[in-house]
């Protein structure tokens, strides 16, 4: 009796664990499965992208979306539009598709020679552009540095301290002078901040960043031929810019 009572129970297990399975196996044809399947079936924006279509040819060519689905990375995200791999390559075989290509290659074509022109005149501008630091006496200029600092202070809400501490962890603050030519430069730094204009029209990639290092360097050689005291502290910043602020 005991095992035959074993053996029936054993047998109910398996029963209920192939139903298990068999519930798992329809929710997921219900969730992820459909997934699968429309990942497999159609194109998302990014994927005709990565075929060469541009958000205009989309419109054009394509028009509503066969398909919504959830973001699965951030449902709270507009719905991701799906369009069917059957009307994409139907719509990629035909005369319209290739004329429409053609013309937005050409676009795109012009666009970068513009962006390359554009960066070499950005380039050739801060290379060339004097720049004008303010002459001020030292004493004049130790209290403008730290009324800008004070006004600075009570603006992002946060004492001397925390400035301090948070100069310390950049490296030794050997004494009061040292902190104090760091605040000149701060100020000195927001008087000269007009010259950000002359990087209008770059946008972001490796042209944006040369254009913004040149300008960088180029700032703070005027702050030291102006101020040489200020020299030690100009350095150390570029230098930190490169090679990233010491370990603590």
């Amino acid at each position: 009796m005991a095992a035959h009572g074993t053996n029936e129970s054993g047998q109910g297990r398996e029963q209920g664990q192939g139903q298990e399975r068999e519930q798992g196996q329809a929710r997921g044809s219900e969730g992820g499965g459909d997934s699968d399947t429309a990942a497999r079936s159609h194109l998302s924006v990014a994927g005709l992208r990565a075929r060469g279509w541009t958000a205009g040819m989309v419109r054009q060519l394509l028009g509503e979306p066969d398909q919504f689905r959830v973001n699965p990375h951030v449902r709270a995200a507009p719905r991701i539009r799906l369009y069917c791999v059957e009307r994409v390559e139907a719509a990629e075989r035909s005369e319209e598709f290739r004329a429409v290509s053609a013309v937005a290659a050409r676009r795109s074509a012009t666009a970068r020679v513009a962006a390359r022109r554009r960066r070499r005149e950005v380039l050739a501008r801060i290379a060339t552009e004097p720049i004008d630091v303010p002459r001020l006496a030292p004493h004049r200029l130790a209290a403008l540095a730290v009324e800008h600092r004070r006004h600075r202070d009570r603006r992002d809400r946060r004492d001397r301290r925390d400035e301090e501490q948070a100069y310390e962890r950049r490296g030794p603050l050997p004494d009061d002078a040292a902190l104090l030519d760091r605040w000149k430069v701060d100020y000195l730094l927001d008087r000269l901040a007009r010259y950000d204009e002359l990087l209008d029209g770059l946008h972001g990639g490796a042209g944006r960043v040369a254009a913004e290092e040149l300008l960088r360097r180029r700032v703070y050689a005027a702050i030291a031929e102006a101020y040489p005291l200020l020299t030690q502290e100009c350095e150390r910043r570029l230098s930190e810019r490169e090679f990233g602020p010491p370990p603590e």
